[in-house]
């Protein structure tokens, strides 16, 4: 998939996840919750997210919440 983490910033676990008994996926970056996702979403989210490693399942979080820029946008002053 190529290094989109250019910067590294996925080393450290910003994100994280917990599940629910009735399968809601609530999402945190840095400790604070940021996304919930459910039915079709949280099954497509889990089932991607079993088995990667690591870095692959903060770039995975990271797209889900939206919370994912590449490093490569302008910034317009």
């Amino acid at each position: 998939m190529g290094n989109v983490d250019k910067r590294n910033r996925l080393d450290e676990e910003v994100f994280t996840y917990s599940v629910t008994k009735d399968h809601k996926v609530f999402i945190y970056w840095m400790g604070k919750q940021v996304k919930i996702l459910s039915g079709k979403e949280s099954d497509k989210f889990l089932s991607r997210v079993t088995g990667v490693d690591f870095k692959e399942a903060q770039l995975m979080m990271a797209k889900v919440t939206g919370n994912f820029k590449r490093g490569n946008e302008k910034d317009h002053k």
